[in-house]
């Protein structure tokens, strides 16, 4: 599903962020992206988001290569994502049904359409009947799992989070880290990206840990 073969990122000023990477995610399989401060974990999502472009090496996304892959094609690969981040990113100037709504869209669907699989969103992540608040109006909690749906409407085949418990409790930690596990149980490949040592250790799944911009364990 996902395979990085030596990869490196070097930026101009800094040098090398990320440093001769390669590991494979399998379809439907859940891991954690751990390691310090600075350790490369946002570059690497950046990556795969192709938000930024390797250096060297390669990167594959259901066979797809990414690292060669042309300015037009972006958008469309990024449909096969579902990008969620710490500090939620959602519109408060837009409902909750609009800022889920946005992937659909973006990508053309129908009025029935959207509202249909808007409201299934919702519904698996437990806000049926906020369709019409506001992000500024929830929980912390309750924004976080708005970008989950959001992430999630598009049926992508992976999601990819940085540190999305990061402003969160323990208790809603552990209920985001459920519904990151319901959604790879129906086939989607999660990939996490965590400095919660004691929040990982917790789950039964393999775990990525970089170090200065290499990868030390998988």
């Amino acid at each position: 599903m996902l395979k990085f073969d030596n990869v490196t990122k070097r930026y101009p000023e800094t040098g090398d962020v990320l440093r001769n990477i390669s590991f494979h995610l399998r379809h439907a399989e859940m891991a954690f992206l751990a390691g310090h401060s600075g350790a490369g974990k946002s570059t690497l999502l950046k990556l795969i988001a192709t938000m930024e472009r390797c250096s060297r090496g390669q990167i594959l996304l259901d066979g797809q290569d990414l690292s060669h892959a042309k300015e037009k094609q972006l958008p469309f690969i990024r449909r096969k994502m579902g990008i969620i981040y710490q500090d939620y990113k959602l519109l408060q100037d837009r409902t909750v049904f609009d800022n889920v709504a946005l992937p659909l869209v973006i990508a053309g669907y129908g009025h029935h359409e959207i509202t249909r699989r808007v409201r299934a969103a919702l519904d698996k992540v437990s806000l049926s009947g906020k369709e019409k608040k506001y992000p500024f109006a929830l929980s912390g909690g309750e924004q976080q799992r708005v970008g989950i749906a959001r992430a999630v409407v598009n049926k992508p085949p992976i999601i990819i989070a940085d540190e999305p418990t990061g402003n969160l409790d323990p208790e809603l930690s552990a209920e985001i880290m459920f519904l990151f596990g319901q959604f790879q149980q129906v086939g989607v490949t999660v990939l996490i990206a965590s400095h919660d040592i004691s929040l990982i250790t917790q789950l039964n799944h393999r775990v990525l840990k970089l170090d200065h911009g290499q990868l030390i364990s998988s």
